[in-house]
């Protein structure tokens, strides 16, 4: 599973013990994804593009200690992965460098299926 954040955001999680996102407040929930082609991908190009200082959370789900559940987006779409809390920071496996290319857009990290 994949999410998204900044690297200052990831080094603010370091400090604090764990990690949140905005959007854990706004909506009780941390957005995350697979890990390839078909979610990151696309969720990277429609929220980030072009933004330099990004990094992608590799999470090992078992080890999570809040709720995980994967839910469509809409009816019928995709399901994507949800955290109900904070990412403890045990959960998180790797942390991959995503820049964009040239033209704002990314590519998967070396390393993440295509």
């Amino acid at each position: 599973m994949a999410h998204i954040t900044t690297r200052q955001a990831w080094a603010q999680a370091q400090v604090a013990g764990e990690y949140t996102a905005p959007s854990l407040q706004k909506q009780g929930f941390i957005h995350c994804s697979r890990p390839d082609a078909t979610q990151l991908i696309p969720v990277a190009n429609f929220l980030y593009r072009g933004q330099s200082d990004l990094v992608v959370l590799l999470i090992e789900p078992a080890r999570l200690t809040a709720q995980l559940k994967w839910e469509e987006f809409e009816v019928g779409s995709q399901r994507y992965p949800h955290i109900y809390g904070p990412i403890n920071l045990e959960a998180v496996v790797e942390v991959l460098d995503f820049p964009p290319r040239p033209d704002g857009t990314f590519e998967l990290p070396l390393g993440l299926p295509v």
